[in-house]
């Protein structure tokens, strides 16, 4: 029985997973994919984010693949190899705290899981301008550039030359050996991405109990790391909401890690797609809601010392009159 190889796409929050993810669905590849998206907050927003009608998109909410919902990626993968017709590759994205270990190690480890598929390659995605401050606050972002076969150094258009010669000259002190890539928006040749670049023997010089069931990989968060998550059935004001989110990411940006929501404008037939990185923020139109998509207003922050309460004041407070 042919193993079906699985891509694990990593990078710490707002470095361009999603992006690169519907690269890869939207090209001319005539490739069946299932895509397996995991998300820190109770409330999903990547999940819709991800493009590609054919695709089947499972969507791990709530908790983090390299533990609380690690039993719920087992599950899926078991259900999808009883599919008919099967599948040309998994694509997993997992969510930015993610620690890729115990992710690898599903795939290597799991009887049933290691029996019907092949994990092929480790992509992390790492944001040029935010990256050295991530490394220094997080274990995560240097576990996820270790173990990277392939490191895409993205959003090179917010870093000058020699911001991104320092960068990658950190990038190389951690792994020597990944193949390094510059791109802005994840625009890598995918053949080169998905190329099956794994190694394990690598791997297990990193974390020689990485094959042990019984391992040491019981990660743990760090506990200043949270989720707040809102919804909104009623429209929202667009120009009060822009106001609104841009005065908290300039006084708390610092703070925010990750912001993104997909939201419900009044007045408006089209979603507002909105994703933000510290006190960066980007957001447009979608071209339409999809069919049975509830049209509500969502949105997800993740950082540190997050006052739910005080948040979802705020943005209940663009609802539309």
């Amino acid at each position: 029985m042919s193993r079906i190889p699985v891509t694990l796409l990593t990078g710490t929050l707002g470095a361009g997973k999603t992006t690169l993810l519907n690269r890869i669905l939207s090209e001319a590849h005539g490739r069946r994919y299932a895509v397996i998206v995991n998300e820190f907050g109770e409330i999903g927003i990547d999940g819709d984010l991800v493009v590609g009608v054919d695709e089947e998109v499972f969507a791990l909410n709530n908790g983090c693949l390299c533990c609380s919902v690690r039993g719920d990626l087992i599950r899926i993968i078991g259900g999808l190899m009883k599919r008919a017709g099967g599948f040309d590759r998994i694509l997993v994205e997992t969510t930015g705290l993610a620690d890729p270990a115990p992710v690898a190690q599903t795939f290597l480890v799991d009887d049933e899981v290691r029996e019907r598929t092949a994990l092929d390659s480790i992509v992390t995605v790492v944001d040029a301008r935010n990256i050295e401050a991530r490394l220094a606050d997080s274990d995560e972002a240097e576990e996820q550039v270790a173990f990277a076969d392939t490191l895409l150094v993205n959003k090179t258009d917010l870093a000058d030359e020699a911001g991104l010669a320092t960068v990658e000259a950190r990038l190389r002190a951690i792994n020597p050996v990944a193949r390094l890539i510059r791109t802005r928006r994840c625009d890598a040749d995918l053949g080169t991405v998905l190329d099956g670049a794994f190694d394990l023997d690598r791997l297990l010089a990193l974390e020689p109990d990485l094959l042990d069931s019984h391992g040491r990989h019981h990660h743990e968060h760090d506990e200043g790391v949270g989720s707040v998550s809102f919804r909104i059935d009623r429209p929202l004001d667009g120009r009060r909401f822009v106001d609104w989110i841009g005065m908290l990411l300039a006084i708390r940006g610092a703070d925010i890690l990750r912001s993104k929501g997909i939201l419900a404008f009044a007045g408006e037939d089209r979603p507002f797609v909105f994703q933000g990185v510290h006190m960066l923020q980007e957001g447009d139109f979608a071209p339409a809601w999809r069919p049975g998509q509830k049209r509500e207003s969502r949105l997800v922050l993740i950082g540190r010392n997050l006052d739910a309460a005080v948040l979802r004041a705020g943005f209940e407070g663009c609802a539309a009159a």
